[in-house]
């Protein structure tokens, strides 16, 4: 088998595309900042990765608002910890 013939293989071999679309809520453990934390927003997948965090007061209720007003966010995964 030729070199070529390898790299037609390789390239060939059939691929699964796992998407991985995640909206992660951590509550902040400072006592001086007692109800904020940070709200982290992970889409993978064939299309490209693109990654959003921002630091909220209510993040539990800015993840909720989020999934229940933008029909895109209902597909999301919602962990938190």
């Amino acid at each position: 088998m030729t070199r070529n013939e390898l790299k037609q293989m390789w390239f060939n071999l059939p691929t699964q595309t796992i998407v991985t679309k995640t909206i992660l809520v951590e509550m902040g453990k400072n006592p001086y900042w007692k109800g904020y934390g940070e709200v982290t927003i992970t889409n993978d997948g064939p299309s490209g990765y693109s990654h959003f965090k921002t630091h909220e007061e209510f993040p539990i209720k800015y993840a909720q608002d989020l999934i229940e007003s933008d029909v895109k966010y209902k597909e999301y995964k919602l962990v938190i910890k």
